[in-house]
């Protein structure tokens, strides 16, 4: 796919750049080097990096008790009643640093999807961690893009 997706116009590469930012599990970590990899813009990718992964947290955020629900039944179908790692780790984190530090390493360690969706089960405001987020992932955005671009120029690879 990624071939593909190299040979199309700039203008479907950010679309797929937003559709794979969007995708749950997929964070500006994997999209925002993949962006700029295939030559793009390096403002564009994380703006639209930013984007895909943002509209994500929003909608676990407002649709955190449809979402909730819906990965219950899921979980029982499946007869997983033990928290998986990534849940475990996110645990340990929001024990020790509560929300700012869950939202701020959640994208190098378990994703900014599953982190908000944790921090709401942990009872946390659907505001707070929303803004959390929103600050985590424009960081991150910077750091990834940032570190690409010139990562990928000291290796000569673009």
């Amino acid at each position: 796919m990624f071939e593909w997706a190299q040979d199309q116009s700039a203008v479907w590469q950010f679309i797929i750049i937003f559709v794979i930012a969007f995708a749950p599990w997929m964070d500006v970590s994997i999209v925002a080097p993949l962006g700029v990899a295939w030559g793009l813009h390096p403002l564009g990718v994380a703006i639209t990096a930013f984007s895909g992964n943002f509209l994500l947290v929003l909608l676990l955020g407002y649709f955190f008790k449809e979402f909730n629900r819906w990965r219950k039944k899921r979980r029982e179908a499946k007869g997983i009643t033990a928290p998986t790692k990534k849940e475990k780790k996110s645990r340990e984190i929001w024990d020790r640093y509560g929300i700012p530090g869950l939202a701020l390493l959640s994208p190098i360690l378990v994703g900014t999807d599953i982190a908000a969706v944790i921090a709401l089960t942990f009872g946390s405001s659907r505001l707070q961690v929303i803004s959390w987020m929103t600050v985590s992932l424009a960081v991150w955005t910077a750091i990834f893009t940032i570190g690409s671009v010139y990562g990928f120029s000291f290796l000569n690879i673009i």
